[in-house]
């Protein structure tokens, strides 16, 4: 990280969005993990690929409580610091709405959401797959790994390339995971008749 990254880093104030992520301890993700630490993983995620814009940052810590925490108050989330707008609407940008299918909300993404926004869905689908590695339900990774490369390989093309190749080994090692899962429970079949 450069002195400059540092020094935007130092003055990002992320506290009251964690505070506010904390709506997300114990809400069980079905990929795996808890929704909390996806935040942080996520943020992580971005830092480590030198993103360190304050509004991207902030957005990352909260992007799933508006889909995730019906009974959560956006209001709460405009009112945080003189970011808030900003970060609420890159937030409703990665949010996923009643009624919009899976293929729809990715394909709204990267048809015309915004360069932060692309960012940040590539940066949350690299923890989310990172988290399939802890799910015994094979045709949930095949599906989930198959809507990578379908929506967000295109997506992280457009935006970060050393992002696409983490993705790419991703899938490839969850790809292994499934046949290796899927051969055992096979063999243990076979053993039985």
């Amino acid at each position: 990280m450069t002195t400059e990254e540092m020094l935007r880093l130092n003055g990002t104030h992320l506290a009251p969005y964690i505070q506010l992520a904390t709506s997300l301890i114990g809400k069980v993700r079905e990929g795996g993990g808890n929704m909390f630490r996806h935040q942080l993983d996520t943020m992580a995620t971005l830092i480590d690929y030198g993103y360190v814009d304050s509004v991207l940052l902030k957005a990352s810590i909260v992007h799933d409580l508006i889909e995730d925490v019906p009974e959560f108050n956006h209001n709460v989330l405009l009112s945080v610091d003189y970011e808030s707008p900003s970060v609420y609407d890159l937030v409703l940008e990665v949010t996923r709405f009643p009624g919009e299918t899976k293929p729809e909300f990715l394909t709204r993404i990267f048809e015309s959401g915004s360069r932060q926004a692309k960012i940040l869905k590539v940066a949350d689908r690299i923890s989310n797959m990172i988290a399939l590695g802890f799910v015994v339900k094979t045709a949930f990774i095949d599906r989930y790994t198959e809507e990578t490369v379908r929506y967000i390989f295109p997506i992280a093309e457009e935006v970060d390339r050393a992002m696409l190749s983490e993705l790419e080994s991703l899938v490839v090692s969850r790809r292994k995971y499934v046949a290796a899962l899927s051969e055992e429970i096979l063999g243990k079949k076979f053993l039985k008749t």
